[in-house]
């Protein structure tokens, strides 16, 4: 069985490198990344990486890429838009455990809603805190952390993000 498995691995590894310049973690020669979002019930053309993590109440758009070792929690809720780039090491949360932590387990985990508008970019590593919003046309600059709301278009960045003005 081990032979034939590392046979089909080596074809694909090689049939990617040759077509794609691209190797990937093993999940992903075997895995169809159009596959699992349909599985998930994502919009039309939706594609994402196996090694994603996804939990609770997810739901995408349409066109919308979604990189590898990725973490979407929809425990309270996850909305994103349509034509949406998702990078890579982005962390989407919908709760979070800091009163239960901090009270020794007496208070329970925070839930809210956290939503990504339309036509919005994602930089990698970029982590978002359970209740934003991000409205449509957004970018978000790689390493940023997102713990409050911004309106559509806004371009922003930094750990907590901040708006960065039009020049």
């Amino acid at each position: 069985m081990f032979k034939i498995f590392s046979y089909f691995f080596k074809r694909q590894r090689k049939r990617l490198k040759k077509k794609f310049n691209r190797v990937v973690s093993v999940g992903d020669y075997i895995s169809d990344r159009w596959d699992k979002a349909r599985f998930l019930g994502f919009g039309k053309g939706t594609s994402v990486y196996d090694s994603s993590i996804i939990l609770g109440d997810v739901s995408v758009g349409m066109n919308t890429w979604i990189g590898p070792f990725t973490i979407l929690d929809g425990s309270g809720g996850l909305e994103i838009g349509d034509n949406c780039s998702i990078s890579a090491g982005v962390q989407i949360y919908s709760h979070d455990s800091v009163k239960w932590a901090t009270s020794g387990g007496i208070s329970d985990y925070e839930h809210a809603k956290t939503k990504i508008g339309d036509n919005c970019y994602i930089g990698p590593n970029v982590i978002i805190a359970k209740g934003v919003i991000l409205g449509s046309g957004c970018i978000v600059g790689a390493n940023s952390f997102v713990n409050k709301s911004f309106d559509s278009n806004s371009k922003i960045a930094g750990n907590p993000a901040k708006l960065i003005p039009n020049k």
